[in-house]
């Protein structure tokens, strides 16, 4: 299946690192605004550079165009694809408004095309494990979640010097602009809505905790750099989620279970360890030796093991290639999977309704300061489309 993308920035590199692990898809060629950006990275991939946005949308042999512009742009490029009759893979979010999103899903629909949305990492090696361990009932009935998406201060590092592969410069102060909730809470709340189904409410806040981020941010006005938020699933399950960019990094989730706990050190990382803990096991030698170590010390330690055994990842397929930490995600494995829903004719689990439902979730995380509390959702999801075993 043929595809296209659109804005040859920093992450699309993430995607052309990653291409590669599927080759049911063919890269027809690419586009952006920027010419000289267009011409680098073409040269680096060698790769045909299409003329604009419009010889984009005639090619008649592009089934899905991935939409890899700025997240203000991303309902207007989606909209004219999808009226140009393409299938759709949209980075994160949607639109930057709801009602944007919703129209963009019902003009998928009305057009019998499909529309799906990053991020991949839910479909991930360690979301199979998490899923298998929860279907066999390895802690009971899931209760409770603790999902951080943490990324650190990177206000205070280098980030002028930061590039990509081929060359792409960070786009800081854009990220800053667009605030990390609606950069990066998706990566939480696509593996909470793959394992538990859609939320009901959300009880959240958000705000700009630090204003001055360094010299060459003065002046812009900042979306919020930190928000938490409750929400609450309709299968029961309940889940705290932060997000932030100040905070020591930490992309880490852990499922509590009436037997037991599932901890993922890092969803940013396709294998990444996961911890099973038992209640009937009892507790491992190396927990009781760390509680030992607090009592003989008389005071907490600075570091203390992951409770429980972690578990395998054996007679799952070859590890796919993977950018360098930290972001080990299969990016364009979320494509793959739109190419395949395609072909059968079953939904991808991450389109329509589910990349509504998400990117509504991480509105009302980033808009919280503006919303009632608790926040009702007005999207949901029903379809029976299953992720991949």
């Amino acid at each position: 299946m043929k595809i296209a993308i659109l804005g040859t920035g920093f992450v699309a590199d993430y995607y052309m690192t990653t291409l590669p692990n599927h080759p049911s898809l063919q890269l027809a060629g690419v586009y952006d605004r920027d010419p000289e950006r267009l011409k680098q990275f073409c040269a680096f991939y060698d790769v045909r550079a299409y003329a604009g946005l419009d010889e984009v949308l005639a090619d008649p042999d592009i089934a899905i165009v991935v939409n890899l512009t700025t997240p203000e742009n991303h309902y207007e490029i989606s909209k004219r694809t999808l009226e140009a009759g393409k299938h759709v893979y949209c980075e994160k979010p949607l639109a930057m408004r709801f009602e944007e999103a919703q129209d963009l899903v019902a003009l998928a629909s009305r057009r019998r095309l499909t529309l799906c949305a990053a991020p991949a990492n839910a479909l991930s090696d360690a979301n199979r494990l998490v899923r298998k361990a929860l279907s066999d009932r390895a802690i009971g009935t899931p209760r409770l979640v603790y999902a951080q998406m943490e990324d650190g201060p990177v206000f205070r590092g280098k980030w002028e010097t930061w590039r990509s592969r081929s060359g792409a410069r960070w786009p800081g102060l854009h990220e800053l602009e667009i605030g990390c909730t609606l950069e990066h809470s998706g990566y939480a709340l696509s593996w909470l809505v793959s394992l538990f189904g859609p939320a009901t409410s959300l009880t959240a806040f958000s705000a700009v905790t630090f204003p001055d981020k360094g010299p060459g941010t003065e002046g812009i006005v900042m979306a919020p750099d930190f928000s938490v938020g409750c929400i609450q699933f309709r299968s029961g399950v309940v889940a705290r989620l932060t997000c932030g960019l100040a905070a020591p990094r930490d992309r880490s989730l852990t499922v509590l279970g009436d037997g037991g706990s599932l901890t993922v050190r890092d969803l940013w990382d396709n294998r990444s360890a996961v911890h099973l803990e038992r209640l009937t096991e009892g507790k491992q030698l190396k927990m009781r030796v760390a509680d030992w170590l607090e009592d003989k010390v008389k005071r907490a330690l600075p570091w203390k093991p992951t409770p429980g055994r972690r578990l395998s990842y054996k007679g799952l397929r070859a590890e796919a290639a993977l950018p360098a930490f930290p972001s080990r995600i299969d990016f364009a494995a979320g494509i793959a999977a739109q190419a395949r829903a395609i072909g059968s004719g079953i939904p991808a689990f991450f389109s329509g309704d589910v990349a509504l439902h998400v990117t509504e979730l991480a509105l009302a995380l980033n808009n919280a300061h503006d919303l009632p509390q608790p926040y009702v959702l007005r999207s949901s999801f029903t379809q029976p489309a299953q992720l991949p075993a």
